[in-house]
């Protein structure tokens, strides 16, 4: 009866396995080499130098048909039957998963990658579709009649054991953003598998359908539909020595972990030479982010044997049933063989994992993890987990770690569970708190183990001066921090220590930081007594250059007027103007007698009356070509004779007038009579009388001096005059 009853435990039962083992505890950063199971890149920029997991295990056993209060049920008079709570469905399943983590150790190989070696057990059975009539029609030994319409369903169980090697390393660390990848290789030991799957398969149960004789009846079973029966090749022995089947195959997992560090400038420790050193016990993310893929592979059981039956058949006694050998006895007995072959691929629950750890202080914390199987439960051989969705506050410290998990799993509903973490051990439950609290609980777990943690040490200052020994040039003396923590010397023994001596190296006074004194402008006069350290100078203007205050060339030792702008040929001074006439007295001809400067500083004469009839008496000679304004070449040396005149008086000023006769309209004869007037300047002023001093006026017919009337009188009136004008 030993298979009959696997069988219909297999049949019954079906492992919505947790996401993950250990729910919790993989949170934390101090779970070491046991969070290589959930993302290979965990064990990488660890808080461990070396990590040893002794032993560990997880078990959890679940259910939606039964719901119970625990607490009531461990009592010895606990009647299952009347006193839980039943939920049954078309799709009841009940759960029992057993992960052992076995010895396993982790080491940085770096400061830039780690490895981790493991061993580990597991255990998964996977049911689906199964009605719960049928559970509730197989607890009673006596029933009624039922009809069960099955349907399709599928039933997978599988143990095997791993030895995984993982390697990690860090992939990108620019200060505030790190990144960091993982890979595990795994060798898989199946240590069984069997599965079945049935077709639009139906169970008619009469309690008193088959007749014994002598008034004794037994329950008759008749079923339709087609079973598949698969199973390793030692599946059906009767003999208890087990040896593990010829069954192998390869696994791998693959992760990525970045983690955001807004702060991370305050994790690193740096010495006045720029030698830095990154705190290798202190977490130093903000936020960190998880993503990984577990459980890909397989393992191939070469000497399995796949059986396919159709199960149609009516009457079959339940006497018959419980007289079997085994399994394959009853089906062979009863139902009929339509197809065989050998050999199978047990698939491992290949998973998907996203992961969120925000920390508030550096010893508080809130996760939120996903598990998402990538396996379809409609997969043939498959071993599946049940999606899972948890938020875990905890509180994390190097030697202990507090935490509670708040949980949604796929088939079970919401738990609440409590874990611990002290220095060696670590023990916990994903469901103890609603366990607990829970009238109508359809799941429990719980997970212990014991291991032995090395952490990365607090980076160590034997002399408490301020600066790690890492970094610490002195590490057994007290220095400071800016002498990268070595005392300061005094290397020259001028008495003055070497952080405030300017010269190390060579002795000098204190005044003078140490260093002697130099003679910097080279001029003979030592620094400590040259007033002008950097610029050359004689020794009697100690050691400065003499000056020239006023700037005039002269130098202020031979400058009789030193704030005075001066010349040197009067020894630094300026000249004087005597009689402030604005010319100075070297170039004045009438020193004490105000003058012009036109004049040499002497007083101009006065245009007389007969010096203006001179000038007139030449300008009226002044030929001009007739109807123009162009001067006769024949007038040049009356103009020069004019021009020798009014260089007598230099500041002196003159009108030119310009007259004709009355020939000739007004316009016209007032238009030339200008273009005359301004001939005749332009002539002077190109001979060198200021232009300021002359003004140009036409006066045209205006101002005759004689009759028109007459060609005498229009010739006279056709002229050029020179006359003062007085200011």
């Amino acid at each position: 009866m030993k298979k009959i009853t696997l069988l219909l435990l297999l049949i019954i039962s079906s492992m919505c396995t947790e996401a993950q083992s250990y729910i919790g505890y993989l949170t934390d950063n101090y779970s070491g080499v046991n969070s290589v199971i959930s993302n290979p890149a965990n064990i990488v920029d660890s808080r461990f130098k070396t990590d040893i997991n002794l032993v560990g295990f997880s078990v959890f056993a679940g259910n939606n048909y039964y719901g119970l209060n625990v607490l009531d049920a461990i009592k010895d008079d606990y009647d299952f039957d009347t006193e839980s709570k039943k939920s049954p469905s078309t799709e009841n399943n009940i759960a029992i998963n057993i992960d052992v983590m076995g010895p396993a150790f982790m080491f940085n190989l770096n400061n830039n990658s780690s490895i981790a070696i493991f061993t580990r057990a597991r255990s998964f059975v996977n049911v689906n579709e199964i009605n719960g009539e049928t559970i509730e029609s197989i607890e009673d030994d006596v029933t009624d009649n039922f009809i069960v319409d099955e349907g399709d369903f599928g039933i997978f169980g599988h143990a095997w054991a791993e030895l995984g090697l993982s390697y990690a390393r860090i992939l990108m660390n620019n200060d505030e953003h790190f990144l960091k990848g993982g890979l595990t290789l795994k060798y898989l030991q199946g240590g069984g598998s069997a599965y079945a799957r049935g077709e639009n398969v139906t169970i008619d149960y009469d309690a008193d359908g088959t007749n014994l004789g002598g008034g004794v009846t037994t329950g008759s079973i008749s079923t339709s539909g087609d079973v598949t029966y698969a199973r390793f090749d030692d599946f059906d022995n009767d003999d208890y020595d087990y040896d593990l089947p010829d069954a192998t195959g390869f696994g791998a997992d693959i992760g990525f972990v970045y983690e955001w560090r807004p702060n991370h400038a305050d994790y690193i420790k740096t010495n006045s030479k720029g030698d830095s050193y990154v705190l290798k016990d202190k977490n130093k993310y903000k936020l960190k982010l998880g993503l990984s893929i577990t459980d890909i592979g397989s393992i191939k059981y070469d000497n399995a044997f796949i059986d396919t039956y159709s199960i149609n058949n009516s009457g079959v006694s339940e006497e018959d049933i419980e007289n079997a050998e085994d399994i394959d006895d009853l089906l062979n007995s009863f139902y009929t063989k339509t197809s065989s072959r050998n050999g199978f691929k047990a698939k491992l629950p290949t998973a998907f994992h996203f992961n969120a750890d925000w920390s508030f202080t550096g010893k508080l914390y809130v996760n939120l993890n996903t598990d998402l199987s990538l396996r379809s439960k409609d997969t043939e051989n498959t071993s599946r987990i049940s999606n899972v969705v948890s938020l875990t506050p905890r509180f994390e410290s190097k030697w202990l770690s507090f935490y509670l998990p708040l949980s949604v799993i796929q088939n079970n509903g919401f738990q609440a569970g409590a874990g611990l973490r002290a220095g060696p051990l670590y023990i916990g439950s994903g469901s103890v708190l609603s366990v607990l609290t829970s009238d109508n609980s359809k799941g429990a777990d719980v997970y212990a183990g014991l291991k032995i943690p090395v952490y990365q040490g607090k980076p160590r200052d034997k002399d408490d001066d301020g600066v790690i020994d890492k970094l610490d040039a002195c590490p057994k003396v007290a220095g400071p921090i800016d002498n990268n923590g070595c005392p300061w010397g005094d290397a020259d023994g001028d008495s003055i220590l070497d952080n405030v001596d300017a010269c190390i190296e060579e002795a000098g006074p204190e005044e003078n930081k140490g260093c002697p004194w130099g003679d910097a402008d080279g001029d003979s006069v030592l620094d400590n007594v040259d007033t002008c350290v950097n610029v050359a100078g004689p020794q009697e203007n100690n050691g400065c250059p003499w000056p020239d205050t006023d700037g005039d060339g002269v130098l202020d030792k031979d400058d009789a007027c030193v704030d005075v702008v001066g010349i040197v040929a009067n020894n630094g001074c300026p000249w004087p103007d005597t009689d402030g006439d604005g010319v100075l007295d070297k170039d004045d001809t009438c020193v004490d007698v105000v003058g012009t400067v036109a004049n040499n500083g002497c007083p101009e004469p006065e245009v007389t009356v007969e010096v203006q009839k001179t000038l007139n008496k030449y300008a009226k000679t002044i030929l001009f070509y007739s109807g123009k304004s162009s001067i006769k070449k024949e007038s040049n040396e009356v103009l020069k004779e004019i021009i020798k005149i009014l260089n007598e008086y230099p500041t002196a000023k003159f009108r030119i007038e310009g007259h004709t006769d009355s020939i000739g309209s007004k316009t016209l004869n007032q238009r030339l009579s200008d273009s005359r007037a301004n001939s005749v300047k332009k002539f002077l002023v190109d001979s060198g009388i200021d232009a300021f001093r002359l003004d140009a006026l036409g006066y045209g017919e205006s101002k005759p001096i004689a009759s028109n009337m007459l060609k005498a009188g229009r010739a006279k009136n056709r002229r050029v005059e020179i006359n003062l004008v007085k200011e």
